[in-house]
């Protein structure tokens, strides 16, 4: 494959996941060495699949949505496709890239060199490609489906909220900082958990099984980039800016691993449908499924490494 670091790695041999980075760069063909002509995105929709698992609807076992008819169904199953690719978007651009951005200007004065700051940049750059790709794969559903589905009827992400929330409370602009810098730690290390919940199922649209996983590709990496940068400036603080860092990872923690209900309650609002109220209420009251991600092993390995793991204030288990 080319050596191209911008764009993600991907096998040349899958037509999804060749056909998804080809979308990406319009002139890819002329770059990169592949066996045969690339096929474009549409001809990869499978209308029979399900553009969303039904597992991460948290209210699909309730009767309401179990007595909606199929077609309803369908399109609540592609608003949970597009709010999913939302919250990928949200979360890189107002959390990740400002955060990233902070670190590329050595904002908590560490002295870092042209190599950190050149894989923190780079990394900046990566998210604009992933934020293209998640929106091809919405666009992809909005125009096999034929339905509207505009994200600009959703709001923004928990995550997104609970940061801008921590921002406008923060003491002063060192304190605003830190606080960014925790959300996107959170954020970089975490969301191959968040990623891993498109499962390889094959009752799901390839083509986004595919964006996920070329998308976990990358960000592997991007956890150990953001892991190392968070134990270099944490290095450099004292013990009133180290426990408002911590602070923030459990704050940031809390707001990305919690499923959206607002966004829920928008996409069923927006599809008239009958007693959501009342079924979102039930959902939220039961408390099963008031977690999506809860895996944290990442940030647990970095708070050890710190030696802070009893300190941050979280239940671990």
């Amino acid at each position: 494959m080319i050596d191209n670091p911008s764009l993600p790695e991907y096998d040349p041999d899958d037509p999804v996941e060749s056909a998804i980075v080809s979308r990406l760069a319009g002139n890819w063909a002329n770059r990169a060495t592949v066996k045969k002509p690339e096929p474009e995105l549409d001809d990869l929709f499978d209308h029979a699949k399900h553009d969303f698992p039904e597992a991460l609807i948290p209210f699909a076992e309730h009767d309401v949505y179990l007595s909606l008819p199929e077609e309803k169904r369908e399109r609540i199953r592609a608003w949970g496709w597009v709010a999913f690719n939302k919250n990928v978007m949200d979360v890189e651009q107002h959390v990740v890239n400002p955060g990233f951005s902070l670190l590329a200007q050595d904002a908590f004065g560490t002295g870092m060199g042209d190599v950190l700051a050149i894989a923190v940049t780079q990394a900046m750059v990566d998210e604009q490609y992933h934020t293209l790709m998640h929106l091809n794969a919405s666009a992809l559903t909005r125009r096999q489906r034929g339905w509207a589905m505009p994200e600009r009827q959703l709001p923004f992400s928990a995550t997104v909220r609970a940061q801008r929330a921590a921002q406008l409370g923060a003491a002063n602009s060192g304190a605003a900082a830190l606080s960014a810098l925790a959300y996107t730690t959170v954020a970089e290390i975490s969301i191959t958990s968040y990623l891993d919940l498109i499962e390889d199922d094959d009752v799901v649209q390839p083509v986004n099984r595919a964006t996920v996983k070329l998308h976990n590709r990358d960000e592997y990496c991007h956890a150990s980039i953001a892991d190392e940068m968070a134990k270099i400036v944490f290095g450099t603080l004292d013990d009133r800016d180290r426990r408002l860092f911590l602070d923030g990872l459990a704050q940031g923690m809390k707001a990305f691993s919690s499923t959206d209900f607002s966004t829920w309650e928008a996409i069923l609002g927006a599809e008239k449908v009958d007693g959501f109220e009342a079924m979102l209420r039930d959902i939220v009251d039961d408390g099963s499924r008031e977690h999506l991600v809860q895996d944290y092993s990442g940030i647990r390995s970095l708070c050890r490494e710190l030696d802070v793991e009893d300190e941050i204030g979280i239940e671990w288990s």
